[in-house]
């Protein structure tokens, strides 16, 4: 009998907190398996009206994914706090901003255009990016520069996937990415929070690491507008701003790139943008943070990397991560 030792960061998946039938859907695909049911595989499919791209992109309704090992103890974030509490600037900067106006984006169709130091650049549609048949469910943590926190089962694909398929070369020692812009769709664009498109970068090997991760849905279902659809990145050992949201371009570059929040406040926010509970925010310490949905005086202690660094620590040897922030 084979007997697989779990990671560090493998878990009860009992820990989350399910939107209303999360759980049911789980034990409707946990059967399908068992039966070997392709389409009742679908994570619940079959019991809703799931609207789609002319290409078969699930727009709307349940995605079909696998689960895997990827989960924290820490009980999940409940679904409408997840959806309904967000910073999302391009909709405006209230919490509920996002919520409130993200639906007026469209997200179908959509494409991503690939530059730089690669052998296969162009525009692509998201389904030629995306394999929607090859979904994966990851658990994680995510940290807000402004001390709080969630949980949130995602659904999508491994980052590392997505950019082998465009063969980058030696050259390519960061990636950028950039959010979508349109002044009519995006309210908040209109004023001058920040120096619009939104942009955010990675260092190569940052990128290719395990638990990059590109959403494209959450709790089981199509990513809502107002947490970046149809596509964003999860980067859980950094802060969320880091993981951007609604992303057209992707530039792969020899120097590191243009990011948003550095060039708006350098001081306050760094390129790395690790979690880090010994290095203040200049206005707040990080030394902990709210938990969102657990009561107003749930907090917890901030840990390193948000708690992943057996998996992350290797790519910073050497680094001073107080100046190099």
């Amino acid at each position: 009998m084979l007997i697989k030792k779990p990671h560090r960061w493998q878990l009860p998946e009992r820990a989350v907190t399910s939107k209303a039938d999360f759980l049911n859907r789980r034990q409707i695909m946990a059967t399908a398996g068992a039966l070997g049911l392709a389409g009742l595989a679908g994570c619940g499919a079959a019991e809703e009206s799931v609207a789609q791209a002319g290409t078969g992109r699930p727009l709307s309704g349940a995605l079909p994914f696998r689960a895997t090992d990827y989960q924290v103890a820490d009980e999940s974030t409940p679904y409408e706090a997840v959806t309904g509490y967000n910073n999302f600037y391009e909709f405006g900067v209230g919490k509920d901003d996002p919520a409130r106006y993200a639906s007026a984006m469209t997200t179908d169709p959509w494409s991503i255009e690939i530059e730089g130091h690669a052998a296969r650049t162009g525009r692509f549609a998201l389904e030629d990016v995306v394999d929607f048949s090859a979904l994966e469910e990851r658990i994680y943590r995510l940290r807000c520069v402004e001390a709080w926190s969630m949980v949130i089962p995602w659904i999508g694909i491994p980052l590392a996937d997505v950019l082998r398929q465009f063969e980058p070369t030696s050259d390519a020692r960061y990636v950028q990415f950039i959010t979508y812009q349109d002044a009519g769709e995006m309210r908040g664009t209109r004023s001058a929070v920040l120096d619009w498109p939104y942009k955010e970068g990675l260092r190569m090997d940052e990128a290719m690491n395990e638990l990059a991760f590109l959403a494209v849905g959450l709790y089981g279902e199509v990513l809502p507008n107002q947490n970046g659809a149809p596509i964003r990145l999860v980067v859980p050992w950094k802060y969320g701003y880091k993981s951007i949201k609604s992303i057209v371009k992707i530039r792969f570059v020899s120097d590191e790139p243009e990011t948003s929040w550095k060039r708006s406040a350098p001081r306050e926010y760094g390129f790395y943008s690790n979690v880090n509970p010994n290095r203040a925010h200049p206005r707040w310490s990080q030394a902990s943070e709210r938990v969102i949905g657990a009561g107003p005086f749930a907090r917890r202690e901030t840990e390193m990397f948000n708690g992943y660094g057996p998996e992350v620590a290797g790519l910073y040897a050497g680094m001073d991560l107080i100046e190099n922030h």
